[in-house]
């Protein structure tokens, strides 16, 4: 199955989108800058993991082309999942139970969508936390001992463990402060403490090897300190009010498997982890911009169903065993069928190169597709205008190796037009949540290495294009003088000496 789903994603080597052009272009810039020597957290600055660049940089070596740098390393990602899902479901789960949770959660990291969101609304953007779902999802399959038939294996079940939190870590780091939290939960499992033990000892040898290899940690830390401050962190009363209604047909459902398990089965570990489940899950949908979907209901109530099937307590209560398989369907159903559609989707639209190229040459097998999402096709077209008014003017203006900014939320040209990236930048810029009037990146730092900086006059984002203009002004004004205006940009290049 995940062999199936990595080639639906990789095979056609495009990228069909629908909206949040701008999210996948911080993506590829990422890819571009590796590609070009650079190196996350050290050469430029981002809160997001450096696994968040390495996949489509991958991507991008193996296919040759920045149209498949998401889907061929999102297929990559699959493939592995896939691998991991079969020794952890395998081993663990019943196929009633353990299959359809399986197709769910790879399901998430294969489609080209964003959960919560219409089927059809396709983008790569914010794919980080599509693996941290799927990747929280297979750990905590890890709650339920290993089958008898499956024998008992600590070093497979360690190197699972530790590679999923590893994955989350470095992609989006909450995801594996979870992911740890569970690990830590999972202590208190006599029966499991051998192989919890041992991941927790190869996750740590693993963060001190990577930071030796990377020498990135304390500035990616650095860099998630200063998003904090600009986004907060806690998650306020009203906006839990707000997640609560969003999902409260799922979390009524979860409430009803839960009891149901509880009374069936009473047992102070189902309770923790049934807690943990539901907590986890509203924390993590807190800090992402969706507000629909929280994954880790469906893959909590399939688990503590496959333990009560185990216990074979469903074939004395004949209510309860065809009750919880009802309810599981409708936590998982809808967003695996939702899922596959937009994956079907993508693969069609990006095998036929459907869809207008985004006029910039590297970017020419990325295609923006008309669905039905309101507004949103002319929004990116109106971008995409923008994009190639620029590149006719820097076409004109550049010399070959002249870096360049953008004050906005990402800069599509230095990956679009195959320049030299700068150094000491950041690849996303986000008004109130990267950066804010009180805690931004010094202009020294962010324009040391840029020779021509570009002024949207319609940014994609206009708080961040208005906030970077307010900010950075001064120092444009001294150090930079402008030498080109056109329908859409003023570019500024640095003075002399």
């Amino acid at each position: 199955m995940g062999f199936i789903l990595a080639c639906l994603l990789a095979l056609p080597g495009r990228t069909a989108t629908t909206k949040y052009v701008n999210d996948l272009f911080v993506f590829l810039d990422g890819a571009h800058r590796i590609a070009r020597g650079q190196v996350p957290n050290v050469d430029f600055h981002s809160p997001l993991g450096p696994l968040t660049f390495y996949i489509p940089a991958a991507g991008y070596g193996l296919s040759g082309n920045m149209g498949g740098a998401m889907p061929v390393g999102m297929a990559m990602v699959v493939f592995l999942l896939a691998i991991i899902a079969a020794e952890i479901v395998g081993s663990r789960m019943h196929e009633a139970f353990g299959l359809p949770l399986a197709i769910f959660l790879l399901l998430i990291v294969a489609a080209p969508a964003n959960p919560g969101e219409r089927i059809g609304e396709l983008s790569f953007a914010m794919f980080y936390n599509r693996i941290g779902w799927a990747s929280l999802g297979f750990l905590m399959v890890m709650y339920l001992p290993r089958l008898r038939a499956a024998g008992s294996s600590n070093a497979v079940d360690a190197i699972c463990a530790s590679f999923l939190v590893l994955l989350m870590l470095y992609t989006k780091i909450t995801y594996g402060v979870v992911g740890l939290a569970f690990l830590l939960f999972m202590l208190a499992d006599r029966r499991q403490i051998g192989w919890v033990t041992l991941a927790l000892g190869m996750v740590s040898v693993s963060i001190v090897g990577v930071e030796i290899t990377w020498r990135g940690g304390f500035n990616y830390l650095a860099d998630l300190g200063l998003s904090a401050k600009n986004s907060g962190s806690l998650l306020a009363l009203a906006a839990l009010g707000h997640l609560v209604r969003n999902n409260l047909a799922d979390l009524l459902v979860y409430l009803a498997v839960a009891l149901t398990v509880l009374s069936l089965a009473p047992s102070y570990r189902h309770l923790l982890f049934i807690a943990f489940c539901g907590t986890t899950g509203i924390l993590l949908i807190g800090q992402n911009f969706q507000t629909v979907g929280i994954l880790t209901l469906g893959a909590g109530a399939a688990i503590i169903t496959e333990s009560l099937f185990r216990a074979k307590l469903l074939s004395r209560y004949g209510k309860a065993r065809f009750a919880l398989p009802l309810l599981l369907g409708f936590l998982l159903l809808p967003a695996a069928v939702g899922n596959a559609a937009s994956l079907a989707i993508h693969a069609y639209y990006s095998a036929g190169g459907r869809g207008k190229p985004i006029p910039l040459p590297a970017f020419s097998e990325i295609r923006l597709v008309e669905m039905w999402s309101a507004g949103q096709y002319e929004y990116f077209e109106g971008y995409n205008r923008t994009l190639a008014d620029a590149s006719a003017a820097l076409s004109q203006l550049m010399s070959a190796d002249e870096r360049v900014a953008v004050l906005d939320f990402v800069n599509p040209f230095s990956a679009g037009l195959g320049l030299t990236p700068p150094v000491g930048d950041s690849v996303w810029y986000h008004w109130g949540r990267t950066l804010g009037p009180d805690d931004h990146p010094a202009a020294e730092e962010m324009f040391a290495d840029v020779d021509l900086i570009l002024d949207p006059k319609w940014p994609i984002e206009i708080w961040t294009g208005n906030g970077l203009r307010d900010l950075y002004a001064h120092y444009i004004a001294r150090h930079y003088v402008l030498v080109r205006e056109t329908a859409d940009w003023r570019i500024y290049r640095r003075k002399a000496s």
